[in-house]
């Protein structure tokens, strides 16, 4: 198939023209997540790097011209809510937002820190597209940590925006742990304990907004 000419210099047309075509040659369930999701769903701040993909297969790398795909493996992508997305070429399997903010906490080195997921997370909250029920539904296929930090971070760009988020439905989820949970994950054990969600704030989170 030749590359439009919009394309020529990247020598590929985007990823999202051909990734479901491509992961249904390899036989695997995917969906577009963590900040290509946020791009697709209006609150990435800049176009990702790299276009990720989320699967339960361990798949490597690909690279076709200047696109790079990153396929991150995870035995439970295929329980997680998705929409389907519209693209030139057809559709696409994307992280519905709940998934897209319970993925980059869980794994914010893949969003930038969790200064740029907060970010991120702001957006979604401002322009209304989160759900907190689904959300909290969401938070059943994540550790209860990860349901903990976001429930805290929502709390957290909901103050800085001056407005107000529900997050009765995702506390259920959460619960309690005997311990505290660090914010950030890897980070020193030593901080202000937030009680609401027994989140142990070790690290400073000042999102661009």
């Amino acid at each position: 198939m030749p590359v439009p000419s919009e394309y020529r210099l990247w020598r590929s047309v985007p990823a999202s023209h051909f990734i479901d075509p491509l992961m249904r040659q390899l036989s695997h369930p995917y969906y577009v997540g963590f900040l290509s999701a946020a791009e697709v769903h209006g609150a990435a701040h800049q176009h990702p790097q790299v276009f990720q993909v989320v699967t339960p297969a361990r798949l490597k790398g690909r690279a076709f011209g200047r696109v790079r795909i990153e396929f991150i493996t995870e035995a439970r992508a295929a329980t997680r809510p998705t929409a389907t997305v519209n693209t030139p070429t057809g559709t696409m399997q994307v992280a519905t937002p709940e998934v897209t903010v319970l993925d980059l906490v869980a794994a914010p080195e893949r969003g930038g820190g969790l200064s740029n997921v907060a970010a991120v997370t702001a957006e979604l909250v401002g322009a209304g597209r989160l759900d907190g029920q689904a959300l909290a539904v969401a938070a059943g296929t994540y550790p209860i940590a990860v349901a903990q930090r976001t429930g805290w971070l929502l709390d957290h760009v909901a103050r800085m925006l001056a407005t107000s988020f529900d997050t009765g439905p995702l506390a259920k989820r959460a619960g309690q742990r005997a311990e505290p949970t660090p914010l950030a994950a890897n980070g020193r054990r030593a901080g202000t304990l937030d009680g609401q969600w027994n989140v142990l704030v070790n690290t400073a989170v000042e999102p661009d907004l």
